[in-house]
């Protein structure tokens, strides 16, 4: 029975993977990809994983692919020329994709990945906990790579805000100025002559 919940739930990973890539619309083509973290988050489950298959709902469906959808929903996106690109690009696509496959037979075969170098997890006692394991692995032996991808993330999104705004005139604000505003450097009262109606139809007549 665990077999057959672990095919299903490989089976629909791979069917998801490959409709985020060949579906020409972005809404549907975010929709599978929001299907195939789910369905990844349930496999890690199967790994007694259940700290990164929590985290992988939570993360990039619950705020990551939900912001994306929303703004692929937002942006309208013209759909004829994503057609017209993928006709023209399709022979180029299916190389690439060949190639990628051949790459990852080669590194994720049997000879690497088999059931002779990996077996399967031991099964743990009843009050092992994953996220303590986790966190034990990540701040003791793996501390320094994962401050060092810390500080690259951190980096990266400063240069690219500063990237952004770097040609873009800026208008700013200074508080105390606005508090040293007076009535009278905002406001001009004009006192202008009215004249009665009686007055403009005579003329108007004349």
């Amino acid at each position: 029975m665990q077999h057959l919940i672990f095919y299903s739930f490989a089976s629909i990973l791979l069917f998801t993977s490959m409709m985020v890539i060949i579906v020409r619309n972005p809404v549907r083509a975010a929709l599978c990809l929001v299907l195939s973290f789910f369905t990844s988050a349930a496999i890690w489950l199967f790994l007694e994983a259940e700290f990164l298959a929590i985290t992988l709902v939570l993360v990039y469906v619950g705020a990551v692919m939900v912001l994306f959808l929303f703004v692929v929903m937002m942006l309208d996106i013209a759909e004829t020329p994503l057609q017209e690109g993928f006709t023209r690009y399709f022979h180029v696509g299916i190389f690439v994709a060949f190639v990628i496959t051949i790459e990852m037979i080669a590194v994720l075969g049997a000879s690497h990945f088999g059931l002779g170098i990996l077996p399967s997890p031991i099964e743990h006692p009843e009050g092992y906990s994953n996220t303590k394991a986790l966190g034990r692995l990540l701040y003791t032996i793996y501390v320094y790579p994962f401050e060092i991808s810390a500080v690259i993330l951190t980096v990266a999104i400063v240069a690219a805000i500063t990237l952004t705004l770097r040609k873009k005139k800026r208008k700013t604000q200074d508080p105390a100025d606005q508090i040293k505003v007076c009535r009278e450097d905002r406001i001009r009262i004009v006192k202008m002559s009215v004249a009665s109606p009686q007055k403009d139809n005579e003329e108007v007549e004349s």
